[in-house]
């Protein structure tokens, strides 16, 4: 009896090791699908300005330390605004496509625009009076021209940060993010070669190189965007809408709390190089401290993929309302990001001494970069854990909880102990490394410890209240759910096979894509149309009608409802006069209203042949 019992407890728990494993594999496949093609992307992207930091560092030492100062002080520095700020799309994207809200999400997306754009036009200033700004920090007057001269060359690069942080967000949080990674591998494709031909051959020199780095990084805009609005995104582009100017507030608050949770963290960088500029040589600690960083950021980006995904993971978690699914997502994230840290770790302790002869000829730079690799592979390893912690946060809109953490760690213990470091215990450019370190290795403790102490039930709450309260309509008017409630079903349609509003809840989460009668209006221009047409038609026809359209416009987002939707003979009698005229309605209103692909699937609809 005993062995009985010993093999059902056996067969028990080798069922419960084969559905974990089943289960690590198929939210790993959730995770890859949205983190690949963001790593890819980030890589590339991140790769441009690496390569013309190479080219600008074979030209002279003294431009290569000027276009580190900008890069890693002035672009950092609006980077770092404009990361954040966009971060609020990701997160409102990420919970409103959890919650099936598709129509929203280019509402957002507009929004986002606005709200950057206008950010980055009053930011202007730091690359106009680029110069005088870097004598004012106290560097060195040649370093201070040459980066003033480079900083001009920026202002078309970084105007593209508004368009394509916000749509990659936008890509993301709908899981479409291949296209970005496509784009950004051609960005970097294009940009090698234009950088060769403009400094090697042509010999424009930093000149050469600025331009190269401006028409690649725009190509991916441009390309995004006819991605978006070329009606590949049919469930979540509905054209532009005035609704983008209203209700900007709530973003604005979310957005300010994540651009400082993002700033806090990527200024701490650009400072430490600021401090290295007042070191002994100067140009030697700049350029070999900035090489590092890129180094190191450029394996970040690798990091800020799975960053991207638990974002996208949690916020859709959240707004489906599953917070067991949240807590397993938050695992299986942290796991695979610390195993793929572990190897970046060791190719850096490996290959720590050969890394400074990529970007320089300078062999006291080179030398330098040697010294830090023991400190860079720590970074590394660092890098492969907080970022993931910090997408949970963005993901469940904790952005704010986030940035005071990342002043506690970063300002008031990293920098401190890296000036002492450097200064006071003369270590130079490894003691500013070690503060650095030091601050990231307190941040991942207490995000770790935010994460296990976080109540995902209450976070289920919070996710499904904001979106309420971002989705109730304006006016007062009754939601979707009570209108189909009180809507009675016509004569004629109590005998339709209609398997989509039984047994699976579908109903409910047909009204809830779209809350109220405004804010349809605000979706589409045609429905205004469609609210006038009721008045052609006579009273026996218009409850009808009505049925028709409330679930029409469900398929709106459902592409696979729309064959559904429009009825076909073999479900209602095609001699019904009544069913023609409203069916010839709903035809109308799909190819009118809808994007070129969905109007296309409505084309294989068997429909009856006096339509």
């Amino acid at each position: 009896m005993d062995n009985g019992i010993q093999e059902r407890l056996l067969s028990s728990q080798g069922k419960e090791v084969v559905d974990l494993k089943g289960k690590v594999y198929e939210e790993s496949k959730k995770i890859w699908r949205v983190a690949l093609p963001g790593i890819i992307a980030r890589v590339a992207s991140f790769g441009a300005i690496i390569v013309t930091q190479s080219f600008i560092g074979h030209i002279n030492s003294l431009d290569l330390a000027g276009y580190a100062l900008v890069q890693t002080l002035s672009v950092r520095f609006i980077n770092g605004i404009l990361i954040g700020m966009s971060s609020a799309t990701e997160t409102l994207c990420g919970q409103a496509y959890g919650a099936r809200q598709y129509h929203m999400m280019g509402i957002y997306l507009q929004r986002s625009w606005i709200v950057d754009f206008i950010t980055l036009t009053i930011l202007l200033p730091i690359f106009i009076f680029g110069t005088p700004l870097f004598r004012l920090l106290g560097e060195e007057e040649g370093i201070a021209r040459s980066a003033g001269y480079i900083s001009w060359w920026f202002i078309p690069m970084v105007y593209n940060f508004v368009f394509t942080l916000t749509m990659q967000m936008y890509l993301q949080a709908q899981q479409k993010n291949g296209i970005v990674a496509w784009l950004s591998i051609l960005q970097l494709i294009i940009h090698v070669p234009l950088s060769w031909l403009f400094v090697s051959h042509l010999h424009w020199g930093v000149d050469g190189a600025m331009g190269a780095l401006c028409i690649s990084s725009w190509f991916v805009v441009f390309g995004e965007f006819a991605y978006i609005v070329g009606g590949w995104c049919p469930h979540t582009w509905t054209g532009f809408s005035t609704a983008a100017f209203k209700d900007i507030l709530p973003v604005i608050k979310l957005s300010i709390s994540s651009g400082i949770m993002v700033c806090l963290e990527l200024w701490y960088n650009s400072i430490l190089v600021l401090l290295a500029g007042y070191m002994s040589n100067a140009e030697v600690a700049i350029s070999a401290f900035s090489i590092c960083l890129n180094i190191n950021g450029w394996e970040f980006m690798i990091c800020l993929g799975f960053l991207g995904a638990a974002c996208v993971r949690i916020a859709n978690e959240l707004g489906r309302g599953d917070a067991k699914a949240t807590k397993f997502s938050i695992k299986v994230l942290i796991t695979t990001s610390v195993v793929i840290g572990v190897f970046f770790t060791v190719i850096c302790l490996v290959f720590g001494n050969k890394l400074g002869y990529l970007f320089t000829n300078d062999v006291e730079v080179a030398k330098t970069v040697s010294n830090l690799s023991f400190l860079l592979a720590i970074s590394v390893l660092l890098n492969s854990i907080y970022p993931v912690l910090s997408g949970v946060a963005v993901g469940a809109g904790l952005q704010g909880t986030v940035a005071i953490i990342n002043l506690c760690c970063f300002y008031l213990i990293g920098i401190p102990i890296g000036a002492l470091l450097g200064y006071v215990a003369h270590l130079e450019v490894e003691g500013i490394w070690i503060g650095m370190n030091i601050g990231v290795f307190t941040q991942t403790l207490a995000l770790s410890y935010m994460a296990l102490r976080t109540d995902w039930d209450e976070q289920v709450k919070k996710a499904s209240e904001r979106l309420q309260r971002w989705f109730d309509d304006e006016d007062g008017d009754a939601t979707f759910i009570e209108e189909i409630e009180r809507e009675p079903i016509p004569d004629g349609f109590t005998e339709l096979n209609m398997p989509w509003f039984t047994g699976r809840g579908d109903l409910e989460d047909y009204s809830n894509n779209y809350k109220t009668k405004m804010q349809l209006k605000r979706a589409s221009p045609a429905l205004k149309w469609m609210t006038l047409v009721p008045k052609v038609l006579d009273g026996t026809n218009y409850a009808m009608w009505r049925w028709l359209m409330l679930v029409s416009l469900s398929a709106k987002n459902k592409l696979g409802f729309i064959k559904r939707t429009v009825l076909t003979p073999n479900e209602i009698d095609p001699r019904h006069q009544a069913w023609k005229r409203c069916n010839d309605i709903v035809l109308s209103w799909i190819f009118n209203s809808l994007s070129q692909d969905l109007a296309n699937s409505v084309i294989y609809v068997e429909t009856p042949s006096e339509i």
